[in-house]
């Protein structure tokens, strides 16, 4: 999924679809953006409630992972893990603070569910955050058709965690 890039004022980055390009983990922006990711959900959550990925655990085989660039510019990541040949985990979904707002989690979203439907894959679930800051991932993923499902997996019931699940 590529597109033409249309760059204007870099203040406002309302652009046209960024490149989506398989890998990127060896990328300095892309393990900056993998690094605020870290940081970011570590302040936000209680350290025993944090499930993401470091970049060694995102370069396993069980897991696809793509990077969003705006011409040199890393604006987003996202990975997929295979928990069974039919359903996947959403894992490091991130948009740089700097693309916020500009469509960009919306296009790696789109991206990998439109992926899991040509592979197979039949379920994707995610596991997200119930506090605040995590309030815009929920809604855009609820506009995308998530629906709230129960721990899947080898997550546990959790007060901090939001599961959600979308069958293709």
């Amino acid at each position: 999924m590529t597109a033409a890039l249309c760059y204007q004022n870099t203040a406002s980055l309302h652009f046209l679809p960024s490149q989506i390009r398989i890998g990127g983990l060896e990328e300095r922006q892309v393990i900056k953006l993998l690094k605020e990711h870290i940081i970011d959900m570590y302040a936000a959550s209680p350290e025993e409630c944090v499930h993401t990925l470091n970049i060694n655990a995102l370069q396993s085989e069980t897991i696809k992972f793509w990077s969003a660039w705006r011409g040199d510019e890393a604006v987003g990541c996202v990975a997929i893990k295979y928990l069974s040949p039919y359903h996947c985990e959403i894992k490091s979904m991130r948009t740089s603070n700097k693309a916020r707002g500009t469509g960009v989690g919306r296009q790696l979203l789109e991206h990998v569910v439109q992926y899991a439907k040509l592979n197979g894959v039949k379920r994707l679930s995610l596991e997200t955050g119930t506090m605040d800051f995590f309030a815009p991932a929920r809604k855009l993923y609820s506009q995308n058709g998530f629906e709230p499902c129960g721990p899947f997996g080898n997550y546990e019931v959790d007060p901090h965690s939001c599961f959600m699940t979308l069958i293709l």
